[in-house]
C-alpha cells in the first residue's frame, strides 16, 4: 500500500514564547482530518529552551 503524509502545526499561547495549547482545538481538528481519512501517526513539540513552541502532528492516509 503507498500513503501520502501530511505534517500540521498547532502554535501555544501563554507567557513569552510558549505556552498552552489549545487542547480543544487541537482535538476539533484532529477529529476534522479523521473525517477526510487522515491517520494521526505521531506528535512531537518544538522547543526553545525547554519552553514548548509548537506542537506537530503528523498524519498519513493511503493514496486513492
Amino acid at each position: 500500500m503507498k500513503w501520502e503524509y501530511m505534517s500540521v502545526m498547532f502554535s501555544t499561547a501563554g507567557f513569552f514564547l510558549s505556552g498552552d495549547l489549545n487542547c480543544q482545538a487541537f482535538t476539533d481538528r484532529l477529529n476534522e482530518l479523521g473525517a477526510e481519512g487522515w491517520e494521526l501517526v505521531s506528535v512531537f513539540d518544538t522547543n526553545n529552551g525547554g519552553s514548548t513552541l509548537e506542537v506537530v502532528a503528523v498524519l498519513k492516509r493511503p493514496l486513492s
